[in-house]
């Protein structure tokens, strides 16, 4: 461990290799892999879905795939977060996902962000039908891909929830400026629009 104090499941480094995978194959893979330090590597390779990692590693992960892929697949990591949650979250905890309804969900005991990293969490701090604004506590980001990840991870979230045109906006950033990053959800009927969220506090 690189002493960060800041971890990610196991998990994360296998549903972001595993939607390389699906997404561009086997090859493409090889090279993000080969890109990568020994550790960061073997994170992907050899850690169970639930063993605590060091999240810098998980970055590395990430930064290797933006700088092969990046370029031509701009949206690859809001796909990559949904697909997290679509495939192995599901899997892992579908009775935290689906629910009878979004609320149900947001306003349950259980974090579903607890159960990804550590330290911190996602916080509900704005709830009305159809919409929720969630922000992010006690966890340094570090690069906006997380950001990015979270938006694809939250909108698939709310729809195994029961949310119809589940839409998620990251409507502040630690990196671009803002005190803390929140995230903007809304859902409903298709003639729904989502109302906008002041930047300023």
């Amino acid at each position: 461990m690189r002493g960060t104090a800041l971890h990610a499941k196991g998990s994360t480094f296998h549903t972001t290799a595993d939607f390389v995978r699906a997404e561009y194959g086997d090859a493409m893979l090889a090279r993000v892999l080969v890109d990568l330090s020994p550790e960061a590597r073997a994170s992907v390779e050899r850690a169970s879905a639930t063993d605590e990692l060091d999240y810098d590693l998980l970055q590395e992960l990430w930064a290797a795939t933006d700088a092969i892929i990046g370029a031509a697949d701009p949206g690859w990591m809001e796909r990559a977060g949904a697909f997290s949650i679509g495939l192995r979250g599901a899997q892992m905890y579908g009775g935290i996902l689906r629910k009878k309804d979004p609320a149900e969900f947001l306003t349950q005991s259980i974090s579903l962000f607890k159960l990804y990293y550590h330290p911190g969490d996602i916080e509900l701090v704005e709830h009305v039908p159809g919409r929720a604004v969630l922000r992010l506590v006690g966890f340094e980001s570090r690069t906006p891909l997380f950001c990015r990840r979270q938006t694809g991870g939250l909108t698939k979230a709310i729809e195994l929830a029961g949310g119809d045109n589940a839409a998620t906006r990251h409507v502040r950033c630690e990196h671009e400026g803002d005190a803390f990053c929140e995230w903007e959800l809304t859902w409903g009927s298709a003639d729904k629009n989502p109302r906008d969220v002041p930047r300023s506090a």
